[in-house]
C-alpha cells in the first residue's frame, strides 16, 4: 500500500475555494433541520478544528465538502491538460452549496466526514466511497488479499460485501517450526495492522511469511489518544491482539484441512469485530453464500459464536429464479435471514423490465445494504437526493445534475490498489439515490414519483454521456442510480429512510452517546431525557447514555405497521423498473400472519428484483429500543418544555464519535431492533 505524498505547491495550484463574500452570508446561520438534524450533524459529521480548539459548524462542513469536490475536478482537468473555467466552476460550486444547505441533496456520510481533508489527498479516494465487494473465488492464489483489502476498506469506513466461493479451495498448513520465534513489530498505523494480518494468515497458507508467531504491539498508541487525519480516537492494541489470536486459533484448528465457507465468514467477522472496537466509524459486512450450503445458512444458530463475532455480517444467499424457497422462507420467517441476492439479474439488467443487456456480466456481488452491483474489489460512491424537499420535477431535475457531478467527481480519484483502480476506472459506477421516497409518495403521489424517476433517469443518462465525453474525458458510468436504505443522513432533513415507511406518526427516536460526550449536558439542559443505557452498564456506571428525541413525521400517512409486505415489495419492484439501474435496497417488514406467504413473495419478485431482505415485525420487549411509538398527547408533553439547542461552542475534544449498535443478529437499514452492546467509535 502506498501513500500519495502531497506536493504543497501543486496542492495550492489545484485548490478551489468558494468566494468569501458568499460564505459570509451563511456564517452564524442554521439550515432547516429535521427534528434530529442538528444533533446528528454535530455528533457525526462535524470534524475537529484543533488549532481553534473547536469543532466545525455546519456551514464549514459544507464549505469543506464543496471545496474538496471542486478541487478534485480542477486537479483532474489541469493535470490532464483539459479545459478548466474557474468562473463557471465558482457558479456551479455556489449552487452545489445552496442545494446541500437546503437539503435537496447531500453526499453520503463518508463524503460529509472525509471530503476536503488532507487525508484524501494523501491516502486516495477509498474513504469517500460507501460500498465495496470482494470475492474469495480465487483464494487459493490470492490467500490473504481479500481479507487484507476488506480490513483496509472497513478501517476507512467502507462497507464490504464478500462471498464464500473460496470454500474448500485453500489448504492450511503448519507454519515453519524453525521460525516460530520470529517477532513482527506492528507499526502504529492502518497499514501496520493490515500487514500483521497478512503475515499471520500467509504463515499458515503460503511460504511467503514463515512462522511469524509473535507480534510486538509496543509501538501502538494507547487507548483514547486522537487519530489525526482520519479522525476519532485510538483503541489501543487490544482489539488487534484479539483479532490476531482468534484467527490464529482458527487456523491452528484447520491445519491439514481446507478452509470452509464458515471459516471464511468467521475470519471476515473477526476483522469486522476488530474494526468496530478499534474506534473507526463503522464496520458493515454482508456475507453471501450458496443456497445449498446448510452449514453457512445455519451458522448463526451457534449462539455463542453469534454473540462473539458472527453478528458482524448480515448473511444472504445467491438465489436463482425457479428455486425452491420453502426452507429459506421458513428461516426468514424465524429470524430475517438469509437475505436474497439474484446475481444473474444484476449481471443481465440495468433497470428491470427491459431487454437483457449483460452490461454487468463481470459483477460478482453487492455491498452490505444491497443497493450496488459490484465487481470483485470494486468501490462505489452514493449520493442522496430528497424528492420530498422539491416542489416540481424541474426543481428535482436541477438537483440531479449537481448530485451526479458530486458522484462522478469521486470516481476521478485513485486508491492505493491498482486492481481496484482498474475496475473503477473501467466502470465509473455511481449510485444516485432517492431518500424519503414514502414522504414523496405522500407529497407528490406515487404515480408522479414513478414518472419523476423515469424522466430523471433518462436525464442522468444524457448528462453522463455529455459530461464524461466532453468535459472530464472519462468513461461514461456503467450504472448510475440506486436506492440506498439511508441512515443518519436521512435524519439531517428529517425524511423517512430510503424506500421504507416511517415507524409511526409520533415516536421516540433514541440515540446513544458515549458517557463523556460533550453533547449530553447540553441536551439535558435543553430538557431532553438523558439516562444510562441499560445494555451498557458497568457496575454502577454506564459506558453509554441514551437520549430520547420526540419526533412527529411531517409527511405521514401510514406506518410500517399499516402496510402489507406485498405493497412494500411492489414499491421496490417499481423503483427497480423506473429508477435503479443498480439495485433497490429494501428490508421488507412482515407481520406474523404474513410469514406463511414469504415463499410466494420470493417467487413473485425473483424476475423483478436483484435482491431482497425481510425482517419480522416483532414485539421485542427490549429496553431503550431505537424506536418507540407514542401518541400525540405524549409527544406534546415531551416537546412542551424543550429549549433550543446550541452546540456552537463545543470544544474540539469531543470524544463521542459515533456509537455502533452491535446486535445479536445484525442490523437492517437504520434499525437495530435487537439487544444492544454498544461500542463507542470515532467518526
Amino acid at each position: 500500500m502506498k501513500t500519495f505524498m502531497i506536493n504543497r505547491d501543486l496542492h495550492q495550484k489545484y485548490k478551489f475555494t468558494l468566494p468569501e463574500t458568499f460564505i459570509k452570508g451563511y456564517e452564524g446561520k442554521q439550515p432547516n433541520w429535521g427534528p434530529l438534524g442538528y444533533v446528528t450533524a454535530k455528533r457525526t459529521y462535524c470534524r475537529n478544528i484543533e488549532h481553534e480548539n473547536r469543532i466545525e459548524k455546519w456551514w464549514e462542513v459544507l464549505k469543506r465538502v464543496v471545496e474538496g469536490e471542486f478541487s478534485i475536478q480542477k486537479k483532474h482537468c489541469l493535470s490532464n491538460g483539459l479545459f478548466w473555467d474557474e468562473k463557471k466552476a465558482e457558479k456551479s460550486a455556489i449552487e452545489t452549496f445552496k442545494l446541500m444547505w437546503d437539503f435537496k441533496f447531500l453526499p453520503p456520510g463518508r463524503g460529509l466526514w472525509m471530503m476536503g481533508t488532507d487525508y484524501v489527498e494523501e491516502k486516495g479516494g477509498m474513504a469517500l466511497n460507501n460500498c465495496a465487494f470482494t470475492s474469495t473465488i480465487n483464494i487459493e492464489m490470492e490467500a490473504s488479499d481479500p481479507f487484507c483489502w476488506t480490513m483496509d476498506c472497513l478501517m476507512q469506513g467502507v462497507g464490504v460485501g464478500f462471498d464464500t466461493k473460496g470454500a474448500d479451495k485453500l489448504m492450511v498448513h503448519k507454519p515453519n517450526s524453525n521460525c516460530m520465534l520470529k517477532t513482527y513489530k506492528i507499526s502504529d498505523d492502518r497499514e501496520g495492522w493490515i500487514k500483521a494480518l497478512k503475515r499471520l494468515f500467509e504463515s499458515y497458507t503460503s511460504r511467503r511469511y514463515d512462522g511469524v508467531y509473535n507480534f510486538d504491539y509496543s509501538l501502538i498508541r494507547k487507548a483514547g489518544q486522537p487519530i489525526r487525519g482520519f479522525g476519532g480516537t485510538a483503541s489501543g492494541p487490544d482489539p488487534l491482539r484479539e483479532m490476531l489470536e482468534n484467527i490464529r486459533m482458527l487456523l491452528n484448528n484447520k491445519i491439514g484441512d481446507y478452509l470452509t465457507s464458515v471459516d471464511i465468514v468467521d475470519i471476515f467477522n473477526y476483522i469486522a469485530k476488530c474494526v468496530v472496537a478499534g474506534n473507526v466509524r463503522r464496520s458493515a459486512q454482508i456475507a453471501i453464500g450458496m443456497p445449498y450450503d446448510k452449514e453457512f445458512i445455519e451458522c448463526k444458530q451457534d449462539q455463542e459464536k453469534l454473540n462473539d463475532h458472527r453478528w458482524a455480517s448480515n448473511n444472504s444467499i445467491f438465489a436463482t429464479p425457479g428455486m425452491d424457497y420453502s426452507d429459506v422462507a421458513d428461516m426468514i420467517a424465524s429470524n430475517g435471514e438469509p437475505g436474497i441476492i439474484y446475481l444473474d439479474n444484476m449481471r443481465k439488467y440495468g433497470r428491470m423490465g427491459r431487454k437483457a443487456d449483460w452490461a454487468d456480466r463481470d459483477a460478482m456481488g453487492t455491498n452490505p445494504c444491497g443497493e450496488q452491483t459490484l465487481e470483485d474489489r470494486e468501490l462505489c460512491c452514493l449520493v442522496e437526493t430528497f424528492p420530498s424537499r422539491h416542489d416540481t420535477f424541474e426543481d428535482f431535475q436541477h438537483t440531479l445534475k449537481y448530485a451526479y457531478i458530486y458522484g462522478k467527481t469521486v470516481t476521478l480519484l485513485k486508491t492505493t490498489y491498482p486492481r481496484t483502480n482498474n475496475v473503477m476506472q473501467k466502470n465509473k459506477r455511481i449510485g444516485i439515490s432517492q431518500t424519503g421516497i414514502i414522504d414523496a409518495f405522500v407529497k407528490h403521489g406515487r404515480r408522479s414519483m414513478l414518472d419523476w424517476s423515469d424522466k430523471g433517469y433518462r436525464f442522468l443518462k444524457a448528462i453522463d454521456k455529455k459530461y464524461s465525453n466532453e468535459w472530464l474525458c472519462v468513461q461514461p458510468s456503467k450504472k448510475l442510480t440506486s436506492v440506498k436504505p439511508s441512515g443518519t443522513v436521512s435524519l439531517l432533513p428529517g425524511v423517512s429512510p430510503g424506500i421504507h415507511y416511517p415507524h409511526s406518526e409520533y415516536y421516540i427516536r433514541r440515540i446513544r452517546f458515549a458517557k463523556n460526550s460533550k453533547l449530553l449536558p447540553i441536551l439535558e439542559d435543553a430538557g431532553y431525557n438523558v439516562y444510562g443505557d441499560p445494555y451498557a452498564k458497568n457496575g454502577d456506571d454506564y459506558r453509554t447514555y441514551c437520549v430520547d428525541f420526540p419526533v412527529n413525521e411531517p409527511n405521514f400517512e401510514r406506518s410500517k405497521l399499516d402496510v402489507s409486505m406485498w405493497e412494500q415489495v411492489a414499491n421496490a419492484i417499481d423503483y427497480q423498473k423506473y429508477w435503479a439501474d443498480n439495485q433497490v435496497s429494501i428490508t421488507v417488514s412482515f407481520k406474523p400472519e404474513e410469514a406463511k406467504n414469504i415463499k410466494y413473495v420470493l417467487q413473485t419478485a425473483e424476475d423483478k428484483l436483484k435482491g431482497l431482505a425481510m425482517l419480522p415485525l416483532l414485539d421485542h420487549k427490549y429496553q431503550a429500543a431505537p424506536y418507540e411509538s407514542i401518541d400525540e398527547e405524549k409527544y406534546n408533553s415531551m416537546v412542551k418544555y424543550l429549549k433550543p439547542l446550541n452546540f456552537e461552542y463545543i470544544k474540539y475534544d469531543l470524544s463521542d464519535g459515533k456509537s455502533v449498535a452491535k446486535g445479536v443478529k445484525g442490523c437492517k437499514n437504520d434499525t437495530c431492533e435487537l439487544k444492544f452492546e454498544i461500542a463507542s467509535i470515532g467518526n
